[in-house]
């Protein structure tokens, strides 16, 4: 062979060689190149911090909050706060179900009241895409139980045995004379009407249980086609072929340090581009949120490990017991959208400085020391009726924007119509008073303009300085 072709022949083998071993050693996945993983969770104790949050992560282990670390849904109804929300999406990806557990602990109710004679209810929103949510409503699950005192932490998954989800929880209840939190179960296809209750998860003697996650693995992993993750005194593990069938005890992670008195919570992930999943467990104890203990085998307490430090992050929120989804490109598109990290601002007066537009009561006006201090804050999206417009949305009541009737200025849930949206848009234009300033028209009837009057909100037209001043705002975090 001439020389020159040896050292092309030579060159070629070593660049082949280059890149297989560029291909072995290189993850098949960049860090976003695959849609990544939607989490629901709540933050905290409070009217605020119990509601719904969402949080989102590109690789399963490095999480950014949505809305700005701001709710994403709050609950209006029975105690007017959640815990524990379960983000269930339908085998078709045409329908998801947010339930979480109706209670708010400092608002009104304490621990003891809540075990013992707290809500029979689970808070349900329902959407067809992820991120338009209906109102929420109450399902009442522990109602019928015996003595049922409460309704927990539920979470629901899709059992192909009998086409349609097992709804569970826990619930404090008297039974063979013993008074515990049990986990019970109903079958359930809408999360509006369900079977009557039955019993899914007891332990021995007095041994409460409140938290359970189930978990589908891959058939031939682990001998198991369902693992169940339960806070029980332990975290202990169970297996079975049937989600209503026998379980197996597998364990626990005690091995690992971490027992039911340390953790709770447990909420588990499949890594998709990998045999991997992640049980996410609350470090309530300490107070410091989630932590992902990882593992090649669900079925196998011994081959659970801690993770490397550093090699995860929660983001700015103390995430609390939820749930995680794995996000379609479309669902990931789509929430991200909904929900990105937009500034929250406020509308400061012209004329009064000292006085921000707040709502209270539904009702919107300009106040000076506004508290709550989210009363006072809105997140100035894109108009909901056109172009080139804004629209001023809640930043503690989500979905519920500034809209006129007539005249007169509230607080409103965007009830999806055309009508509703034009009259929660605005043009934001210079200030009639100072240019360096803002003023906004009303986009369905441009001779009005956003205005306060007697310190509360209206649409006026605008005809002398007072007025001028009167209708101009500074936007201001």
């Amino acid at each position: 062979m001439p020389a020159v072709l040896t050292r092309l022949a030579t060159t070629l083998v070593a660049a082949c060689l280059l890149l297989a071993s560029y291909v072995v050693g290189t993850p098949q996945r960049a860090a976003a190149a695959e849609p990544g993983y939607l989490m629901t969770h709540f933050i905290g104790e409070g009217a605020t911090g119990q509601q719904i949050y969402f949080s989102h992560s590109a690789d399963g282990l490095h999480w950014s909050d949505l809305n700005g670390g701001g709710t994403a849904l709050r609950s209006t109804v029975g105690t007017r706060g959640v815990r524990d929300p379960s983000l269930v999406r339908s085998p078709s990806g045409d329908r998801y179900w947010i339930i979480a557990t109706d209670l708010c602990i400092g608002c009104g109710q304490s621990w003891g009241d809540a075990q013992t004679d707290g809500s029979r209810n689970l808070v349900v929103w329902e959407s067809t895409d992820l991120v338009t949510w209906s109102q929420p409503r109450l399902l009442d699950v522990a109602g019928a139980i015996p003595d049922g005192r409460n309704a927990w932490a539920p979470e629901a998954i899709w059992n192909p045995e009998t086409n349609d989800y097992v709804l569970y929880w826990a619930t404090n209840a008297t039974l063979n004379g013993v008074l515990k939190h049990r986990i019970y179960y109903a079958r359930t296809t809408d999360f509006r009407t369900i079977t009557t209750p039955r019993l899914y998860i007891d332990r021995p003697g007095t041994q409460g249980i409140i938290d359970t996650q189930v978990l589908a693995v891959p058939s031939g992993t682990g001998g198991y086609r369902y693992v169940r993750a339960s806070g029980d005194g332990q975290i202990t593990l169970e297996g079975s072929n049937s989600i209503l069938g026998t379980w197996t005890n597998l364990g626990n992670l005690s091995g690992i340090g971490l027992t039911g008195s340390q953790v709770e919570g447990p909420m588990w992930m499949k890594f998709r581009d990998r045999a991997e999943w992640a049980l996410y467990l609350d470090q309530y104890a300490t107070g410091r949120g989630y932590l992902p203990v990882l593992t090649t085998g669900p079925a196998s307490p011994d081959g659970y490990r801690l993770p490397a430090a550093g090699s995860y992050q929660m983001g700015g929120t103390k995430k609390r017991h939820g749930s995680i989804l794995n996000l379609t490109a479309a669902e990931e598109s789509r929430v991200q959208a909904r929900w990105p990290a937009t500034a929250v601002n406020r509308l400061q007066s012209y004329n009064y400085q000292d006085r921000y537009v707040r709502h209270v009561d539904f009702d919107v006006r300009v106040d000076p020391n506004v508290s709550p201090a989210e009363d006072a804050q809105f997140r100035l999206r894109a108009g909901l009726a056109g172009s080139g417009t804004v629209s001023f949305e809640s930043v503690n009541f989500p979905g519920w924007f500034l809209r006129h009737a007539g005249s007169d200025l509230g607080l409103a849930h965007d009830d999806g119509t055309a009508a509703f949206a034009e009259s929660a848009t605005f043009r934001r234009v210079a200030g009639l008073a100072d240019a360096q300033w803002s003023s906004f028209q009303s986009y369905d009837d441009p001779a009005q303009y956003l205005r306060h009057y007697a310190f509360r909100l209206r649409l006026d037209p605008i005809t002398t300085a007072t007025g001028r001043a009167d209708a101009t705002f500074r936007v201001t975090g």
